[in-house]
């Protein structure tokens, strides 16, 4: 079910109503199977794979907690890590290693006829094998108890605001809260709808408005000229934001006004200044998880300068690998890589550099020249994660760089016109202007005058520029 369809606006409502008229004991079982009910709306036979995958962590988590011996307590966490790690494969990259293969060994002429896996892949899978995983290394690190209520732990797994993109919760934050009694409550109801209706707005009007021009010069590079190419890819910058922080604004909000809080996933990336920081600011859930799961184990930076800079490669490799089966994604991620790698190894040099030029009288400068350079490397990777080939990505790549050295004459008014590029543009700054503002706008906004008005800007603004074709949010790829 998506969130900016009809059936959700139906569906959202009767779940509060029933969740809060319920008694106390009943509520997880409607919630869980209201959680159920939404991911089969997408397809129903994929929710017994959701059912396999909290099984297995289910009884991993409980076995680990009875384990008297480290190497007993070690054998249940790799059977937690081995099914949800083989699922991943079988379901999203069996299909993507079997095509490489089979054109590796075609290059060298060599009969290769493994058949393909014929599934599609099921929604949300990368995001609550990840967080099943964590569960389960949870207990194992004894952070967290085993979860003795097979009902409550299904429901951590499967809790329909953030299922199938995230944030992606740990159990030490999220399980303890299903078994607190939330009463209905109007003023945490009235913030949970402010924060889903401005998701809705950055979904419907600015991420699904941009996504077709996006899409026009992304799908057919071939015809498309540099300029438009580079106009495409600023937009598909803000495209992936509106559309992903959307999504986690109104899983935010949805869960807020159930009495669940869930953790913040975006924090004003664009205005990092430098690529670490962004990874801070973007997608903190996954950030965190990769931070806690994968590269402190790795040893961190705790380690020799380069086995530190291996540890970030591999896990932005892994990254690149999480968002999708295509070289385009671990091109992406080993991009995001080879920048925090050259940051480390050229720290002391800059350092140097920007005392001898006396930069440091200029903060104000400095910042924002971190901020614009920081930008637009994200903005370079962002080409790899959109082109739908390598070839593609190269090709844009190159159309750009011709168009910026004047190599060809630029021609805007085939991807878009003027009217329609300033109305856009316009959307992105008072967006930004918003989340720039936002903190201070809080005194404001506990006003009821300006909530009413706030809140009748944005609903009028949905009704009147959104684009309502059930666009789906892009993470459900992932």
């Amino acid at each position: 079910m998506l969130f900016n369809s009809l059936h959700f606006l139906l569906f959202f409502p009767i779940v509060v109503a029933a969740y809060f008229l319920l008694p106390f004991k009943y509520r997880w079982a409607f919630l869980l199977g209201a959680s159920y009910y939404f991911y089969m709306c997408w397809k129903p036979e994929y929710v017994l794979l959701l059912l396999v995958s909290t099984l297995i962590d289910f009884y991993a988590g409980i076995q680990i907690g009875k384990a008297a011996s480290p190497q007993k307590r070690k054998l249940f966490l790799l059977l937690s890590l081995s099914s949800n790690l083989g699922i991943l494969f079988l379901f999203k990259y069996f299909n993507f290693l079997n095509a490489s293969a089979r054109s590796l060994f075609a290059h060298f002429n060599i009969f290769y006829n493994v058949p393909m896996f014929e599934v599609l892949l099921p929604v949300g899978i990368s995001f609550y094998t990840f967080q099943t995983m964590s569960y389960a290394i949870d207990v194992y690190r004894g952070d967290q108890k085993p979860e003795k209520h097979f009902g409550m732990f299904a429901l951590y797994v499967t809790f329909f605001p953030q299922l199938v993109a995230g944030p992606i919760e740990r159990s030490t934050t999220l399980m303890p809260q299903f078994h607190e009694r939330h009463s209905f409550d109007w003023h945490r109801t009235i913030d949970g709808l402010k924060i889903m209706l401005w998701g809705f707005f950055k979904k419907i009007v600015i991420a699904d408005r941009l996504a077709g021009y996006v899409n026009q010069a992304y799908n057919d590079p071939a015809n498309a000229d540099g300029i438009n190419l580079l106009l495409a890819t600023y937009f598909f910058a803000f495209q992936i934001y509106c559309d992903f922080s959307g999504y986690s604004d109104i899983a935010v909000g949805t869960a807020r006004i159930l009495g669940i809080k869930l953790m913040a996933n975006f924090e004003r990336p664009y205005l990092a200044k430098s690529v670490a920081e962004f990874w801070k600011r973007w997608h903190i859930s996954l950030s965190t998880w990769f931070k806690d799961y994968l590269y402190i184990p790795l040893g961190g930076n705790r380690v020799a300068k380069w086995r530190w800079c291996a540890n970030l490669f591999i896990v932005f490799l892994a990254s690149g690998l999480w968002h999708g089966a295509n070289w385009t994604f671990v091109v992406w991620g080993a991009l995001h890589g080879f920048y925090l790698v050259f940051s480390i190894l050229t720290g002391d040099g800059r350092s140097k550099l920007r005392r001898a030029l006396a930069l440091d009288r200029l903060p104000g400068l400095v910042k924002i020249s971190q901020i614009l350079i920081t930008f637009h490397l994200v903005l370079l990777a962002w080409i790899f994660f959109r082109a739908n080939h390598l070839s593609d990505a190269l090709l844009i790549i190159e159309k750009i760089s011709l168009a910026l050295t004047g190599a060809v004459v630029p021609a805007i008014g085939k991807l878009i016109n003027m009217p329609d590029l300033f109305f856009l543009l316009a959307l992105i700054a008072l967006m930004n202007l918003y989340e720039r503002c936002q903190p201070s706008l809080q005194v404001l906004l506990k006003r009821r005058l300006a909530t009413v008005a706030l809140a009748s800007l944005l609903f009028w603004a949905i009704v009147v520029w959104g684009a309502f074709n059930n666009q789906q949010f892009i993470y459900f790829q992932f």
